[in-house]
């Protein structure tokens, strides 16, 4: 039973069983009706692959193997219980750390390996891994940084920039080279070897993220999500596990559409996005063509009451805002009554609103919004007119009206929630404060904007209570 269970014949077939859950998650993964399933799916397929594995070449110990699926266990299941929706974005860019630091710690185990005789294909794969890995890895570090607001958001540019990063990646490739050809030039050991290409790396991936203005996050993320499936892909490719691959190619297919989705909803290129320094522009600098004109318009929740007991139509822009007060519950109930008082209620969603790609969409499906009442700018947009009240919940850049009438504004041409053009506009913010982009926003000196100021949740729960009482 245990030559079956380590034959080839049964590798290969877990192997495919488990790269088709892969791919039937990744599916289902498109839909939150089904992203709980396609989860569960896919960490089923992976720890198939782990399992047979380790099985198959008695790399390790039941013991260990033990230890480390328990251990493992407890870290996710304490990240999905108490983590907050308002930093999972800092999670999935240590998730995304993790997974290149593991994929550079197989290529150096494989490198430094002395009973292994590596081709050139396969030394050319350690390489690969070495360098993504490490990119993605102090890239992902970078990027949990400016997130969690432990150092500045704000693109760190400096002279010469390009140059400095062409050097470092030129010095990276020549270690590569050595890798591969194995000449002895550069007269040091494999091992310092390794350590000079780690070291290039990990300073490649802070000089790739550090540029990168803290508005932009949601596309790093997806493109560091992108760098960490193709580093497992080469890691495959290293120690010849075809699965790995599989799900590397997955991941960093994946990544990259969300990437290209991403930065087409910003109407950028992703050169612009990785060197364009957004955000690094000042707020006061920001509108070119003079100062914002108009005056804050506060509204109580009483008011705001009896305007969206009349509406016909309400639109809720949701953003930033919403999930750091938890407010997606409230908002729920208040769109059941609005729709119990005859009210067609929709939810705006911007690809890059929030801190991470589909933000909205996971709080959203949380509180049990249906899908089907969640509309892209695209679909939303032409109706804005007929829409008697918008509701933004802590949203900034992404109803900037700036984006189609300030060609002065660094957001100018992006795709945005045109919230301005409904029949009245309420904002719920804590303050007149900037978005994340740091950029002000003349939405709230609009004719049709009312503020209603403080916190999210305390003022959709106090709306609630209206509707009830």
């Amino acid at each position: 039973m245990n030559i079956f269970f380590q034959s080839e014949l049964f590798v290969n077939l877990s192997y495919i069983l488990a790269s088709i859950l892969f791919i039937f998650g990744l599916k289902m993964l498109s839909s939150p009706e089904t992203a709980q399933r396609g989860n569960l799916i896919s960490a089923l397929g992976m720890l198939l692959a782990i399992i047979v594995t380790l099985m198959s070449n008695s790399i390790i110990s039941y013991q260990w193997l033990s230890i480390a699926l328990i251990a493992g266990a407890l870290v996710g299941a304490s990240a999905a219980s108490f983590v907050k929706m308002t930093t999972m974005p800092e999670l999935v860019a240590l998730f995304n750390g993790f997974g290149g630091i593991a994929s550079l710690l197989v290529g150096s185990a494989e490198f430094l390996n002395i009973t292994s005789s590596l081709s050139s294909i396969a030394l050319t794969a350690v390489f690969l891994t070495v360098l993504i890995g490490g990119v993605t890895f102090s890239g992902s570090l970078l990027a949990f940084g400016k997130l969690s607001e432990i150092i500045d958001g704000k693109p760190f540019q400096y002279i010469g920039q390009r140059v400095v990063l062409g050097t470092f990646v030129i010095f990276a490739f020549i270690m590569g080279i050595e890798i591969v050809a194995d000449s002895g030039l550069l007269g040091i050991s494999r091992f310092y070897l390794l350590i000079s290409l780690i070291f290039f790396a990990l300073v490649l991936g802070i000089l790739l993220t550090a540029p990168i203005g803290g508005a932009d996050m949601p596309v790093i993320i997806a493109l560091l999500n992108s760098y960490s499936g193709v580093a497992a892909a080469a890691a495959g490719f290293v120690i010849n596990n075809n699965v790995l691959i599989v799900a590397g190619s997955l991941v960093g297919a994946s990544g990259l559409i969300l990437t290209n989705i991403m930065c087409k909803a910003m109407n950028r290129s992703l050169m612009n996005v990785l060197f364009g320094g957004f955000g690094a522009v000042s707020s006061s600098g920001a509108n070119t063509s003079g100062e914002i004109q108009g005056e804050v318009k506060p509204i109580n929740t009483s008011d705001a009451y009896l305007i969206l007991e009349a509406a016909n139509s309400v639109l809720f822009v949701p953003g930033y805002g919403m999930a750091v007060s938890q407010a997606q519950h409230s908002v729920r109930e208040l769109g059941e009554l609005l729709e119990e008082n005859g009210c067609e209620v929709n939810y705006g969603i911007h690809p890059v609103a929030g801190r991470m790609p589909g933000h909205m969409n996971v709080l959203l499906a949380e509180a049990n919004v249906s899908y089907d009442l969640l509309v892209e700018p695209d679909d939303v947009n032409p109706i804005m007119d007929t829409v008697d009240v918008c509701v933004v919940i802590g949203a900034n850049d992404v109803v900037n009206p700036d984006a189609r009438e300030n060609e002065g504004s660094p957001i100018y041409g992006m795709p945005v929630i045109e919230v301005d053009r409904a029949k009245t506009v309420f904002i719920l913010k804590r303050s007149m404060a900037s978005g994340f982009a740091g950029i002000d926003n003349p939405l709230f000196l609009k004719e049709n904007s009312r503020m209603l100021f403080g916190d999210a949740k305390e003022s959709i729960s106090t709306l609630v209570s209206e509707f009830k009482s």
